[in-house]
């Protein structure tokens, strides 16, 4: 008595049943992140930032800092955006300021984000005493006031004609990782249970090998929300130093000392418009972007946001209302038998010999 297991399904190309084969239906993915309306604008703006950061230095007309008449000027041929009162080009200024808002923001979210990482994850994962400590570490400094703070910091930063745009960046993340590292911890402290970190842990995987292969992984959907998000504060922070007359405007030109000469100069008494609304949209605008990413981002990782990328057709089809009610997200829920993925059942018929 020999006992033979054959399955009895029928093959996908119509054969007759009795051939042991095991149908699959696979599903297609689709990333549909692309997709989303709120991420391509996003990526177009900050696209077009990034170049203007790369070549503003190159295309600026005169010196930011070469003075060429010793009064205001208004807009002319020569001068896109006038000149201030110090006969100073501000068209050539807004290019030039491009670049080290752009790295001091982007350099001090990512060192903010790195701080939140080591610091974050830790606390969740390990616990004890050592969550205790990083705990409060990350509370007092989300209790310090942070501009305050930089104030008296970038008072104390050298004073000389070249930018130090990577110790402004490293102060700014200094304020800037506490809650981005709150945000994690919690996180960690939901994952530190589960199935796949107790078998890497029953394994014998050191620590830091977990947090890192099996954690992070995991967490990329909120690392990437808090880096955008401190890329914002960064920029504001940035921005707001420069306005406050913190830094040194010969050695950081920044979108902030436009702003801050603009004042100095009362351009919003005087009716000069053209002096401060340039470096006041360029900050609104590279603020939106930064936010319809995050946005975009959302909505490609939350199953339960009924936009994900759905295309209008797409999404009248799904019965998604175009006019939600506010306050609540619709679901797009599948309709129909959903497509089994698993073999059909397998039958066990005895064959004598």
């Amino acid at each position: 008595m020999v006992t033979t297991v054959v399955d009895l399904a029928t093959s996908p190309g119509g054969e007759a049943p009795g051939a042991p084969v095991v149908t699959r239906r696979r599903r297609r993915r689709v990333v549909r992140m692309p997709r989303s309306p709120k991420m391509l604008v996003g990526l177009v703006l900050l696209g077009l930032f990034l170049i203007l950061a790369l070549i503003g230095p190159w295309i600026a007309p005169y010196d930011p800092g070469h003075i060429v008449v010793s009064t205001t000027q208004d807009p002319s041929a020569h001068h896109w955006l006038g000149q201030n009162q110090l006969g100073q080009d501000i068209w050539s200024q807004l290019l030039v300021g491009a670049r080290p808002t752009l790295v001091v923001s982007f350099l001090a979210g990512a060192i903010a984000t790195v701080l939140s990482i080591v610091i974050g994850i830790t606390a969740g994962y390990v616990g004890g005493w050592v969550d205790d400590l990083l705990s409060m570490v990350a509370n007092v400094f989300l209790v310090l006031p942070a501009l305050p703070l930089l104030i008296v910091v970038g008072s104390f930063l050298p004073k000389g004609d070249s930018a130090n745009d990577l110790l402004v960046g490293g102060v700014i993340a200094l304020t800037g990782w506490a809650w981005g590292a709150r945000v994690l911890r919690a996180q960690s402290l939901s994952l530190r249970n589960r199935d796949f970190v107790e078998a890497a842990r029953i394994s014998g995987e050191r620590t830091w090998k977990i947090i890192i292969s099996e954690m992070v992984p995991n967490l990329i959907p909120v690392l990437a929300a808090s880096f955008l998000f401190t890329v914002l504060y960064a920029i504001g922070t940035y921005v707001a130093l420069g306005f406050l007359g913190v830094l040194n405007p010969a050695a950081n030109w920044s979108w902030g000392s436009i702003l801050f000469d603009a004042t100095q100069g009362q351009a919003v008494v005087s009716g000069q418009w053209w002096w401060y609304v340039p470096p006041g949209l360029c900050i609104a605008l590279l603020g939106t972007s930064l936010a319809l990413i995050n946005f975009g981002i959302d909505e490609f990782i939350n199953p339960r946001l009924r936009a994900a990328g759905l295309s209008r057709k797409a999404a009248k089809k799904a019965g998604v209302p175009r006019t939600p009610q506010l306050g609540f997200t619709p679901v797009a829920r599948r309709t129909g038998p959903r497509p089994s993925t698993i073999a059909e059942p397998v039958s066990i018929v005895e064959v004598d010999r």
